[in-house]
């Protein structure tokens, strides 16, 4: 092949090594690729209603009336049966509002889409459990005297978990001198919760500061370990709080609520 080329003009030789080349990107750049694209999501009131229903119902203790909101975040991701070619993640890769993800990281791999569906929905279960654990040990009440039933409709996954909790803490004891947790405030979030209030990374956490920013957020806890993360793309505006544990989430809020933003740590 090289000897047959050595023959030809320059011009030609180039345009005949290229071909290969051309032809390799253009099947690249219609060949499904294994990432998702995602973006915001919606975000939903821990304390307010969710499609006529309370999200947070608590019996066996007196419950609180509040004002402020605690949002939960969440992102939008292609399907994971939902072909992605080289142009669509090209164009994600440079835009703010969306972020290119490896399809292993959002769904679990081999399974069908109501497999997943299903996955996720547990996930909440799961999660929901274990944020009513956390916050009934924070406030040192037992579970087999208080009820708490959680309830959001159409949304998976287990990064609702700190959010959960923090709703039931502000119902039942607020800022605990009489005030709103909040503080009136629209406050947003994520990050898992462990039943001894541990709190756990998550994914998308710079597309959930957009979301937050965008339904009116003005503090959002965040994992403390993806701090970095959050700060890239923080909307203006929107004050990062980290947190590692519910403790840390409640100490936070209380402060601002009190005017104390000396003692309420930053990104």
């Amino acid at each position: 092949m090289f000897s047959r080329l050595a023959g030809l003009p320059r011009h030609r030789a180039l345009a005949l090594c290229a071909l290969p080349v051309v032809a390799l990107f253009a099947v690249a750049g219609l060949a499904p690729l294994p990432y998702s694209i995602a973006q915001p999501g919606s975000t939903a009131d821990v304390l307010g209603k969710d499609k006529g229903r309370e999200v947070i119902t608590v019996s066996g203790v007196p419950v609180r009336p509040t004002e402020g909101q605690l949002r939960m975040t969440t992102i939008v991701a292609t399907g994971p049966s939902e072909p992605i070619d080289l142009g669509e993640v090209a164009e994600a890769w440079f835009r703010t509002d969306q972020a290119v993800l490896p399809k292993s990281s959002v769904y679990p791999s081999g399974k069908s889409d109501e497999e997943i569906e299903k996955h996720n929905l547990g996930q909440m279960k799961e999660s929901q459990d274990a944020a009513t654990l956390a916050a009934l040990g924070y406030l040192k009440l037992d579970p087999k005297k208080v009820k708490v039933r959680l309830h959001l409709a159409d949304i998976g996954g287990p990064s609702a978990g700190l959010l959960f909790s923090l709703g039931i803490v502000d119902k039942i004891a607020g800022d605990g001198d009489g005030g709103e947790l909040t503080g009136g405030r629209i406050v947003a979030g994520t990050g898992t919760i462990e039943p001894d209030g541990t709190v756990g990374a998550v994914g998308g956490v710079s597309l959930k500061t957009q979301a937050a920013a965008r339904d009116g957020a003005t503090v959002f806890l965040v994992p403390k370990d993806e701090c970095s993360q959050a700060e890239a793309e923080r909307p203006k505006g929107l004050r990062l709080v980290p947190v590692t544990a519910l403790s840390d989430a409640v100490s936070s809020l209380r402060a601002l609520e009190q005017g104390q933003e000396t003692k309420v740590p930053s990104c």
